[in-house]
């Protein structure tokens, strides 16, 4: 599977399958390593729907090494906290500054910002570089290998002939179906997403800060986005009824009904929406295989998670710079990069994966384990916060690579 240091321009191209925001993080990891690189995307327009999102520090270690670090810090809004509110009685339950003292323990800031702001700065850098082929309304349905390549054939029948093939369609991914074959695991956690202009966003809770309420079995955020004209607001909560995993339209009778006891300022955010966006959220168990010869997952199709450490799109974008780096240390080797890409990335993403998992409990729990989760934090120092979040936040491209 050896092919040049710099491929030509006669050489097939790297297959990416899915534009979301690891496939173009993948794309542009790629034509750093000399490929050029076919994008191929379910939807007729590239694009990314949802509201906001977090972005840790790794995330913006990881756009630099990308090439688009100007592009994405100039569509963020840099908070100054994240802030945990008990949902009940109002009590703070824990404080992380996100200041100066963050960013020089962790090298980036901690931002807030819309999906769309995220996938339009790879986005960019993809249509600015001549290596990289968009193609939308073109669904994977299946993959074929050989000696000396892959062949994906989309849903019309059309063949698409490539060195090697990333799948990064996505959480419900035609190549991990493939090659691996596992089912979702639906969490029974229903979140509901909306955008709020400032005019109507409460004034005693315009802070900028990432700001999370929690309660029984739910649980609330909110922060500003796009220079604070607009708030995001998330509300989650466990669902009584059998869930399945779908994106659908959201009922304002819905969301209400479940935050009942809900202390009335927090509670006023779920009657601001106009329009809201209902996910009933799954996840995957880790699996310890990515890679299959000339094919391997990255992103959602690889480890694909809940919302509760905001790292989804982080993990994506880690995934990416990853691949890069062990593409450069094995000289665009993929047999051996792929076994080093996945090497790497295994136990981090499964790490977050399984955390996620737990941070939702800790987030709606209940009774006696609520008085605990409110004891936990209580006077615990910024440089503490930090010591915990060293594992997660101080990842770099220059430790990316296992031993």
């Amino acid at each position: 599977m050896q092919t040049s240091m710099n491929p030509g321009r006669g050489t097939l191209p790297v297959l990416v399958a899915g534009a979301g925001i690891g496939g173009l993080a993948a794309a542009l990891a790629l034509t750093r390593r000399g490929f050029t690189v076919k994008v191929l995307e379910r939807a007729a327009e590239i694009g990314e729907i949802g509201a906001g999102i977090q972005l840790g520090p790794n995330a913006f270690a990881a756009f630099d090494a990308l090439g688009v670090g100007e592009k994405a810090r100039g569509r963020a809004v840099y908070i100054d906290e994240m802030v945990m509110h008990d949902a009940l009685d109002e009590t703070q339950v824990g404080r992380i500054p996100t200041g100066d003292a963050f960013r020089q323990r962790f090298g980036n800031p901690y931002a807030v910002i819309h999906r769309a702001d995220v996938h339009g700065a790879l986005l960019e850098g993809a249509q600015e570089s001549e290596r990289i082929e968009l193609l939308g309304s073109t669904t994977v349905q299946r993959v074929e290998q050989d000696e000396s390549g892959v062949t994906v054939i989309d849903a019309q029948g059309g063949r698409h002939r490539g060195i090697a093939l990333i799948g990064a369609d996505g959480v419900k991914s035609a190549v991990r179906a493939q090659y691996v074959g596992d089912d979702a695991r639906v969490s029974g956690h229903v979140v509901y997403r909306a955008v709020v202009d400032k005019s109507d966003f409460p004034a005693d809770l315009q802070w900028n800060a990432a700001s999370i309420w929690v309660g029984p079995n739910c649980h609330l955020v909110h922060y500003p986005l796009r220079g604070g004209e607009q708030y995001n607001l998330v509300v989650t909560f466990h669902s009584r009824e059998q869930e399945e995993w779908s994106v659908r339209e959201g009922s304002r009778d819905e969301v209400q009904s479940y935050f009942e006891g809900i202390c009335p300022r927090a509670r006023q955010m779920i009657d601001l929406p106009k329009d809201w966006k209902r996910w009933a959220t799954a996840d995957r168990e880790p699996i310890g295989r990515w890679s299959f010869g000339r094919v391997t997952l990255l992103g959602d199709a690889a480890h694909p998670m809940l919302q509760y450490l905001a790292q989804g799109a982080c993990m994506a974008l880690e995934d990416a710079v990853t691949l890069g780096e062990a593409l450069g240390l094995h000289d665009n080797d993929f047999s051996k990069a792929f076994a080093l890409y996945q090497r790497s990335r295994i136990a981090r993403a499964a790490r977050v994966l399984l955390s996620a998992r737990e941070m939702g409990r800790i987030f709606h729990a209940h009774g006696v384990e609520r008085l605990v989760r409110n004891d936990l934090w209580k006077g615990r120092t910024p440089e503490r916060f930090y010591d915990a979040m060293e594992w997660l936040y101080g990842w770099t491209r220059e430790t990316c690579l296992a031993e």
